[in-house]
């Protein structure tokens, strides 16, 4: 089985076991950029690393690139690297920090 992330201004999130599909609005039309899904599944690919399950590590990935992604372009076009380069800030807001 494979949990499936569909990138998108909201990103949706399914586990093979099923369940609810996991939706994710923290997206922006800006995201669609070249290596902005690059970014994505880093950051997914290292909460997998990190332990969590893969839908977990989809939804959390999907939510916190969403969010760099609302910081990094402010209302304007933006690039992969300004949206990875948000990626901390966007943690430290989740934190409450």
């Amino acid at each position: 089985g494979a949990t499936v992330l569909l990138k998108g201004s909201t990103t949706l999130v399914a586990s093979a076991k099923g369940g609810p599909v996991r939706v994710n609005a923290t997206g922006t039309s800006w995201l669609a950029t070249a290596g902005s899904g690059d970014v994505l599944s880093g950051l997914a690919g290292s909460l997998l690393a990190a332990g969590l399950s893969a839908v977990d590590a989809g939804s959390v990935g999907a939510y916190l690139h969403g969010l760099a992604g609302r910081f990094a372009s402010e209302g304007a076009p933006t690039g992969a690297h300004d949206v990875a380069a948000a990626i901390p800030r966007a943690w430290r807001d989740v934190r409450g920090e």
